[in-house]
């Protein structure tokens, strides 16, 4: 089955009439199950790989083990975050290198040393998952991650206004 036939059977399963659909209007319809329809995610990265790559990552913050952490993300990851802005001077929020993502989770850590997460839920990409959670304050928060294989190469800390970062 083509992405055109599976986009289609998404459409049509989800519009009530031909007239609703051509007023962009859905229905409360499931979507229909797209592993079953052949629709597979091109790099690999699907629900199992995501939720078990999720779980292993809220557990080692929850340890607050800094390098199993690390262990997922490439030498030369790329991560942006407001509270990195904060943190870790004349860095403009973004921290590049294994060994700069060490340090600033490192103080981070040493900063808030209550931090947890709650997961919230995961949503999968083609080579990018985004992982919402509540911190340890209770501020929601989405972790927005890009694979190259099975690295993290880029990623973003994105929160829910202004009392949602972890010092909050």
């Amino acid at each position: 089955m083509s992405l055109g036939t599976v986009r289609s059977s998404v459409h049509d399963a989800r519009c009530r009439s031909p007239s609703t659909a051509r007023r962009g209007r859905v229905a409360n319809a499931p979507l229909p199950n797209l592993r079953s329809a052949g629709f597979a995610y091109p790099r690999g990265m699907d629900y199992a790989d995501a939720h078990k790559f999720v779980r292993e990552w809220l557990d080692a913050w929850n340890a607050h083990d800094v390098d199993a952490v690390l262990a997922h993300f490439a030498k030369d990851a790329r991560f942006t975050s407001p509270v990195a802005a904060r943190i870790v001077d004349g860095s403009d929020g973004v921290v590049r290198g294994k060994a700069a993502l060490r340090d600033y989770w490192s103080e981070g850590l040493r900063r808030i040393p209550d931090l947890r997460f709650d997961l919230v839920g995961v949503y999968v990409g083609v080579d990018a998952i985004v992982i919402n959670y509540r911190n340890q304050n209770g501020g929601l928060v989405n972790e927005v991650l890009k694979f190259d294989g099975q690295h993290v190469v880029e990623g973003h800390g994105t929160y829910l206004g202004e009392d949602s970062g972890p010092g909050a």
